[in-house]
């Protein structure tokens, strides 16, 4: 699996910390539980803007409160330390995201919700993804 990282001021990004997108994603790629559920269709329009998680996910210690709030069958899925097991993080599939900020903790007028306690999640929108990662996301 490839990624690309970005540090704060590089290329853009609204983090004030290390944004890590996955690039690509093979069918290798064994998402893991906790991983979201809900529903299997693929997603009918374009996301204004994709979640991304930073490095500030502790993954909750394996009970990872922004999971269940998202809607959409292995969007979000355990990734773990392989340095440091048990411990791990928070992934979300830039394909399968529908953009709907529900696992963030940041509402509208910076009121909290349910979602990310850690405030780990970033909504970057989906332009800025796409030239950082050099290709169009599908609908």
């Amino acid at each position: 699996m490839s990624t690309i990282t970005a540090a704060a001021g590089s290329g853009g990004f609204p983090c004030d910390r290390l944004c890590v997108i996955i690039l690509a994603m093979p069918a290798a790629v064994v998402k893991m539980q906790p991983k979201s559920e809900g529903i299997t269709t693929p997603r009918k329009k374009r996301p204004k803007e994709i979640a991304v998680v930073t490095e500030c996910c502790t993954g909750c210690a394996g009970s990872p409160a922004c999971v269940p709030y998202c809607p959409v069958a292995d969007c979000m899925y355990w990734v773990p330390d392989e340095e440091h097991p048990p411990f791990g993080h928070i992934e979300v599939d830039p394909v399968l995201c529908i953009g709907c900020k529900k696992c963030t903790s940041k509402g509208p007028d910076g009121a909290f919700l349910d979602g990310c306690p850690w405030d780990a999640i970033e909504m970057v929108p989906i332009e800025e993804v796409e030239a950082r990662i050099g290709m169009k996301m599908p609908v």
